[in-house]
């Protein structure tokens, strides 16, 4: 998003090593990006990134075999793959930060909705925010899945002029985006109806709930994920996971959830 002056004069910072810590999005790994003298690649969400993609960006210097440094809270199978075979060495970071609290976790189906949105208000009349995660944007005649836009009018008439509700997703332009999230950060919405796009990269440390709809539908990393968006600060958080399903063998899955938060 930088305009083409500022690029060119990153471009040229990174070539002449003037600039000696890089940091960047995808585009560091562009053809047009050349280092002077590549040391260590430090790769943030590694999952988000493709396995040639983080081969070129090692393979950016010619001098040495840089240090690489990947880091993740995803634990995606071939990830867990190198490190069984020994091609990764690991660093573990397995305790929480000072002061934050373990997050309570519950596995409820849809008859619970009521009383999950009646303890939304609350934590809202306490001064808190929360999350509601659904799996699609727009309804669909395929599916009964909850989704963001529906479900947005939805809350807004449940909760009144007492609780501010935003919605959120993908197919919004980055400028509205970006716009609603700096409205949450800044606590003018206190109850955000998002897509998983807020699923990495998301801080806010007011947000004490995650309502997670049709949980069952998302893969247990995603959720574990998702459920990271919460208790980031010092407030106790929580997790509603909404199964809308009889199988026995996903509430078995998410069971797994609601008994651990590693």
């Amino acid at each position: 998003s930088l305009s083409a002056k500022e690029k060119r004069m990153a471009k040229e910072q990174i070539k002449s090593g003037n600039a000696s810590i890089i940091i960047g999005t995808h585009a560091l790994i562009t053809d047009t990006v050349e280092f002077k003298d590549l040391a260590l690649v430090i790769t943030d969400e590694q999952h988000r990134f493709g396995v040639k993609q983080r081969a070129a960006l090692s393979g950016k210097c010619h001098s040495r075999i840089p240090h690489v440094l990947v880091m993740s809270a995803t634990p995606i199978p071939r990830t867990l793959a190198i490190i069984i075979y020994g091609d990764l060495d690991i660093s573990v970071m397995d305790e929480m930060p000072a002061k934050r609290l373990q997050i309570k976790n519950c596995v409820v189906g849809k008859d619970y909705r009521p009383k999950a949105y009646s303890f939304i208000k609350n934590e809202v009349k306490n001064g808190h925010q929360a999350y509601v995660i659904c799996p699609q944007v727009e309804e669909s005649e395929s599916t009964d899945e909850e989704n963001v836009t529906g479900y947005g009018e939805k809350l807004k008439e449940i909760f009144g002029d007492s609780v501010r509700v935003g919605i959120l997703h993908g197919r919004m332009r980055p400028k509205d985006k970006n716009l609603i999230m700096s409205q949450f950060a800044t606590g003018d919405i206190d109850v955000l109806v998002s897509t998983t796009v807020i699923e990495v990269g998301v801080d806010v440390p007011n947000a004490t709930v995650m309502m997670i709809e049709n949980a069952e539908r998302f893969g247990l990393s995603e959720l574990h994920q998702i459920r990271g968006r919460i208790g980031r600060g010092d407030a106790q958080g929580y997790c509603i996971f909404i199964n809308t399903s009889r199988d026995n063998k996903k509430k078995k899955r998410l069971e797994i959830l609601n008994h651990s938060n590693d």
